[in-house]
């Protein structure tokens, strides 16, 4: 297979363009050093294409090699021909392959192979030739008691076995009735006990084309069949595919052509329905997890990419019933300053001891912000916290924040060796204040699947998941780029070329020699050789360096065209540290980026970044998104009229709708029909997670913690 031209005709791009990407892959580049530092050779593509670029090109190519693989299966058992040598060659996606090696692949014990063995082949040949004469004397002529073939009908029964097999073999068959079944099929699911609720309650008598149904309801119906409540199906009738399978009859015939006619039949609905239904749920399934590892990836990404609360000391409150709520304060830079336990909810005198803690610590340490996890005790937590803010002068704001795999981190290697002094509770409100300062640093200590912000994220494949996660976390880290002297392993272990045993030696270094004076540094690091400098050093920024370039994006092997551009425009490197290029654009463009870019030998994406990055040094991309809702008090769901407008905070996105935190403990949901006048193909079209919006309340149900919102007619 030509990969260039399959990938350039899949991904509508220059052929030169698709080359040069496999080429910079094979060279073991990452790619978000591919994405960002070689804009000239991929035409600007950014990571997620590129890495779906990647992501196919691994298919197509194991793909290749399963098709040489059966091509030399079949030739060693001498039955290659031509007609199956050009069906292999055609085949592009696996299955079809599977299908024409179906024949061919050693069998366990079946009817058919019975049959074979008691000498039946020759009547099952004779039979499908459907020439003139008796089935029953035929047949009588293979009758022979030694091998089990006691009478002629015992003899029709095998031949006819064979037959069903062979036409259940047929590749072109298999891949006719697929295509007819998968557009002319129901899905359809019934209750197990009609009698016992659950919250698969609209799956108990539900039916749907095949080609339409959407793929968080066949998660929702494998989820019920899996846990007992649903017995789901395929349905077609079986007349559909008729004129299929009589390509196999020779009208006209007789009594021939009526055995071969209930061969056919027994072909149909004892071995191919029952696999092709297995193979079309196993598609629908496939579908419906790619749909929604693409939905949480998105997610996932929108949550990573939050803006952090920058400047602030940071209290963290992991909230509890029986254990208390656990309190921990942290520095602007996330450095635990103090720790303690209150307990609000163990009445009025407690409460009252708890208000003083708080207030004393929002004191003493000058805390501006409060972030409080979502997880049990929550909305108590957030009442009392609003109530303390509000008896005090200092000016102080609080944001409900998702604590999803907080008590993982808490109890994790990683966490007892940031933190060893203290209880892991005690970790969790620390873990809980630095997500809200900057969730990106510290949700990355967290194996992404445990975030939390998808739907079905269990029932994925989870080797499949945790590469989709995984490329996320890669792509917003290297989009942010991280700080030599004070990321975490576990935020340098996910900068592009950077191993986890690296990102450790990087440590230590840091430990030992103390803070890195320049990006050239990282290349006493042990283990870290000149590839692996090459992909990380980018995206690493050292603040402290002599050089202003090593705070900024720009690569070390663009300086000498950084500082020829700077020249060039008439500025010098101290113009960077002093932040005096706000008009470097405006004269570069003056002088032209054609010529400029002649005479730095760089391509012209290159030099816009190059552009970009000097005119705002050390830029952190999250901080031109709108900042996050902080609030100051608390509504409780029996606040909420209909009609009301309220300002809320997009927490997650799923293929119905997307729910809002509107500041009370139950989020709401926004259904799918109510985000847009317009007809839209899915929430992410218009919301994300962490967008800040105005809603309008549509209804309330206080005893079921149901609200449901709209956007549309907002004021």
């Amino acid at each position: 297979m030509n990969y260039t031209e399959k990938i350039a005709s899949e991904f509508s791009i220059k052929p030169e363009y698709a080359e040069n990407i496999i080429n910079l892959l094979d060279e073991g580049n990452t790619i978000p050093f591919i994405a960002r530092y070689r804009k000239e050779m991929h035409g600007t593509l950014d990571d997620q294409t590129i890495r779906a670029i990647s992501e196919r090109l691994e298919y197509l190519r194991n793909l290749d090699k399963r098709r040489e693989e059966v091509y030399n299966l079949i030739d060693g058992q001498d039955k290659m021909t031509d007609e199956i040598s050009a069906a292999l060659d055609n085949a592009e996606v696996l299955a079809e392959i599977e299908d024409i090696y179906r024949p061919f692949r050693p069998k366990r014990k079946t009817r058919a192979s019975a049959a074979k063995e008691k000498g039946l082949e020759p009547l099952a040949e004779l039979i499908m030739a459907q020439g003139d004469g008796s089935p029953a004397a035929a047949a009588a002529e293979y009758v022979n008691s030694e091998k089990g073939v006691e009478t002629a009908d015992d003899a029709l029964k095998g031949a006819m076995d064979i037959i069903a097999e062979n036409i259940s073999d047929n590749a072109d068959i298999r891949k006719r009735l697929k295509s007819i079944i998968r557009f002319n099929a129901m899905i359809t699911s019934k209750a197990s006990d009609p009698e016992k609720d659950s919250v698969y309650r609209n799956y108990y008598d539900y039916s749907e084309p095949v080609s339409k149904i959407a793929g968080h309801r066949v998660l929702a119906i494998n989820r019920g069949e899996k846990e007992g409540f649903l017995k789901t199906g395929i349905e077609i009738a079986p007349e559909i595919c008729t004129e299929v399978m009589d390509r196999f009859l020779v009208k006209g015939k007789g009594e021939f052509s009526e055995i071969v006619r209930e061969a056919i039949a027994d072909s149909y609905s004892r071995l191919i329905f029952p696999s092709v239904e297995n193979e079309i749920r196993g598609e629908l399934t496939e579908r419906a997890d790619e749909q929604a590892i693409a939905l949480f990836s998105l997610n996932l990404r929108n949550l990573l990419m939050q803006p952090p609360v920058k400047g602030y000391t940071a209290i963290g409150l992991d909230p509890g019933y029986r254990t208390g709520c656990k309190l921990a304060v942290v520095d602007e830079t996330g450095r635990v300053l103090d720790t303690s336990v209150i307990y609000p909810t163990h009445g009025k005198a407690q409460a009252e001891k708890s208000k003083t803690v708080l207030k004393n610590m929002i004191h003493k340490y000058k805390a501006g912000i409060i972030a409080i996890g979502n997880g049990t005790a929550s909305k108590e937590t957030e009442m009392f916290t609003a109530e303390c803010i509000g008896e005090i002068s200092d000016k102080v704001s609080y944001m409900v924040v998702s604590e999803a795999g907080a008590s993982v981190y808490s109890a994790s290697e990683l966490a007892a060796k940031e933190m060893p002094d203290l209880d892991l509770t005690l970790r969790s409100a620390v873990s809980i204040a630095r997500r809200l300062q900057d969730p990106l640093a510290e949700l990355v200590k967290i194996e992404p699947k445990a975030i939390g912000v998808g739907q079905y994220q269990h029932d994925m494949p989870q080797k499949q998941l945790s590469e989709a996660l995984d490329g996320v976390v890669e792509d917003c880290v290297n989009n942010v780029g991280a700080d030599l002297n004070t990321a975490s392993p576990a935020l340098l272990s996910r900068v592009a070329g950077i191993s986890k045993t690296v990102s450790g030696n990087i440590v230590a270094y840091r430990e030992e020699n103390g803070h890195f004076r320049s990006r050239a540094e990282l290349k006493k690091v042990p283990k870290l050789g000149p590839k692996a400098f090459e992909q990380c050093a980018g995206f690493l920024r050292v603040a402290e360096s002599s050089n202003p370039l090593d705070n900024t994006a720009v690569h070390p092997e663009s300086y000498d065209a950084a500082k020829k551009l700077l020249t060039i425009c008439g500025y010098t490197p101290d113009d960077i540290r002093n932040n005096n290029l706000s008009q470097l654009e405006l004269k570069a463009k003056a002088v032209g980026l054609s010529e400029i870019s002649q005479q730095t030998g760089v391509g012209i994406p290159t030099l816009e970044d190059i552009i970009k990055e000097l005119t705002k040094p050390g830029r952190d991309p999250r901080d031109e998104l709108p900042p996050p809702l902080l609030r100051t008090d608390v509504l409780d769901i029996k606040d909420l009229k209909e009609g009301m407008e309220i300002m809320g905070t997009v927490r997650n996105v799923i293929d119905f709708g997307a729910f809002v935190d509107i500041g009370v403990h139950q989020d709401g949901l926004i259904h799918i029909s109510e985000i847009s006048e317009k007809r839209i193909k899915h929430p992410s079209d218009v919301l994300s997670i962490g967008d800040v919006i105005k809603v309008r309340i549509l209804s309330v149900d206080a005893d079921k913690g149901r609200i449901s919102l709209s956007l549309k007619n907002v004021k």
